[in-house]
């Protein structure tokens, strides 16, 4: 057995209402300048509000950047860390999905380091910590807030990179259901799918280990038997609560071990044809499974059950079969496409998406059945 590490979050605080100790988190950490970063979605929803009033109220000065992106470009995360600079910020609090997080994550590294994201992009090491970070979702999806990554798009690439530092980690987290009760039943499905993906891939990752397996079948457990509720009922606090849980520990499970081959192969679909992240993954999962599941029944076995599924674990072979029908199943009641005929993506298109996918090979070397060119474009195939 090689060695294997868990890279974690300083501090997470979470439950309901747990945002009200917002300030006395920040003053644990010696700011009264805060920097908070956030999306206009989440800024018209009015979750920046409490937050904000809090820190306030304590006396702590608040700076708001609302203007990330969906899954933002290098240079629209540039514009945000130029802004970030008149800030004069001791503290970055990240407000909102995996965009936000990220891109604050990132802008805490730049504004304590002497090097350009372009730099960071091309393997630049990160010499020192960022400024503190408090990381506060508001999607049950990426689980950024306990990664040490942050995901960037290269337009002219047409791919999504990642960035991978211990010195992204953030300092602290607060997982509030509350603050994720107005997601939109698309989002939650898309976002939730994103968190079940993160599990799935890294208990079957090679490079999964005793941290990662005990961690991920909690996360599976956790948002298989609650992701329907958060999608029908928006408020049912116990299902969120369920989901924001699931979403940290499929982060965790990043930090420690991997995602495989469906991120891999979502990436090109997210860099060119700007396909939500969460969906990209949700639509791959099931077919990228089947193409896992040969020599690793065992392992699918085990995420059958941690699913909830009535399956005998004797028969790792039909326990994975229902396993995979089980995704399908999960895709259509979150009225996920099964296919990617809506984005237009033909035949044509198959070279650009199995060259954008094959140079994912952080991800790809991970995947615990061996993935070539050809089982790529045979995957692709399946879906257009």
């Amino acid at each position: 057995m090689s060695t294997y590490s868990l890279l974690n979050a300083g501090r997470i605080v979470a439950g309901p209402d747990s945002i009200e100790q917002i300030a006395e988190i920040v003053k644990d950490y010696g700011a009264s300048r805060v920097l908070i970063i956030s999306d206009k979605g989440v800024a018209r929803a009015g979750l920046i509000e409490r937050p904000k009033a809090l820190l306030e109220a304590a006396g702590i000065a608040v700076s708001i950047l609302d203007d990330t992106p969906p899954e933002p470009e290098v240079e629209q995360a540039n514009a945000l860390f130029e802004a970030a600079k008149n800030s004069s910020c001791d503290m970055v609090i990240g407000v909102g999905g995996g965009s936000a997080m990220d891109v604050a994550k990132l802008i805490a590294v730049l504004l304590n380091n002497d090097v350009t994201l372009r730099e960071l992009l091309n393997k630049a090491p990160i010499a020192r910590r960022g400024l503190p970070t408090l990381m506060i979702p508001t999607t049950a999806g990426t689980g950024s807030e306990t990664t040490p990554n942050s995901i960037v798009l290269v337009p002219e690439d047409e791919l999504k990179v990642g960035i991978v530092s211990p010195k992204l980690m953030p300092d602290c987290v607060i997982l509030d259901p509350k603050m994720t009760l107005g997601l939109p039943p698309a989002i939650t499905a898309s976002t939730g799918m994103d968190a079940l993906c993160h599990a799935i891939e890294c208990y079957t990752s090679k490079k999964g280990n005793p941290f990662s397996e005990m961690i991920a079948l909690k996360a599976i457990s956790l948002i298989s038997r609650s992701i329907r509720r958060a999608f029908n009922t928006g408020t049912d606090i116990d299902a969120r609560h369920d989901m924001l849980l699931g979403a940290m520990y499929g982060g965790m499970c990043i930090a420690t071990s991997s995602t495989t081959a469906v991120h891999a192969l979502a990436y090109p679909l997210g860099g060119k044809y700007r396909i939500a992240h969460g969906v990209s993954n949700a639509i791959l999962l099931p077919f990228v499974m089947r193409f896992n599941a040969v020599g690793n029944e065992d392992k699918f076995r085990d995420v059958a059950v941690a699913m909830g599924l009535d399956v005998d674990p004797a028969d790792s072979k039909a326990a994975t079969e229902k396993f995979i029908e089980a995704i399908f199943e999960l895709n259509r009641d979150l009225q996920i496409p099964s296919d990617l005929k809506r984005w237009n993506i033909t035949e044509a298109d198959l070279d650009t998406l199995v060259e954008g996918a094959a140079k994912v090979t952080r991800l790809l070397d991970n995947n615990p059945r061996p993935m070539n060119k050809a089982d790529i474009r045979a995957i692709y195939t399946q879906l257009i």
